[in-house]
């Protein structure tokens, strides 16, 4: 427990807790072990736990077909984000209960991650408000961050990518 205790000191959501706080946390986690490729939980499945990662790298991919044109189906996941220790992922599995929007894949052999259910940390958040608010916030941050290396992508690809015969806007005849 004492070794989950560090790693979650050193996770960006949990800044701020003291050790008290950041034990309560350790006393929910399970560790997990995965190999290179396995999928961690796939786009689409039900949230109900949170991950910090100890050890390795987790690929963060989106399908392409579930929201690009019927061509798109053949193409591969693509990977948006590469997070590494002390990183956390999942999070969204706290505020709502909806479905991943990604996939989550071990980068590397023996990649190390803490599991935390969403249900039990929403508890310790009503439980403890000051643990609570501290939590959120931490969480809004990462969040906002993550948000935007997303819209950075998404600008990146808009602007730079190649354009297709397709795309372009039809002729007036002037």
């Amino acid at each position: 427990m004492a070794s989950f205790v560090n790693v979650l000191k050193q996770t960006d959501i949990f800044y701020g807790m003291n050790a008290t706080q950041l034990e309560l946390v350790s006393n929910l986690c399970q560790e997990r072990t995965f190999s290179a490729g396995e999928i961690i939980f796939p786009e689409g499945a039900a949230s109900d736990e949170l991950y910090v990662i100890i050890q390795g790298e987790v690929e963060i991919q989106v399908n392409p077909a579930l929201v690009s044109k019927p061509e798109a189906s053949s193409l591969p996941a693509s990977t948006i984000a590469t997070l590494r220790r002390g990183q956390s992922f999942g999070e969204i599995a706290l505020v709502d209960q909806g479905l991943r929007s990604a996939t989550a894949r071990s980068g590397q052999n023996n990649t190390r991650v803490l599991v935390l259910p969403s249900e039990e940390l929403r508890s310790l958040c009503q439980t403890y408000p000051p643990f609570g608010y501290l939590l959120m916030f931490n969480l809004a941050a990462d969040l906002a961050l993550k948000m935007r290396s997303t819209d950075l992508l998404i600008r990146e690809e808009l602007l730079y990518r190649p354009l297709n015969l397709h795309d372009r806007p039809p002729e007036t005849g002037k």
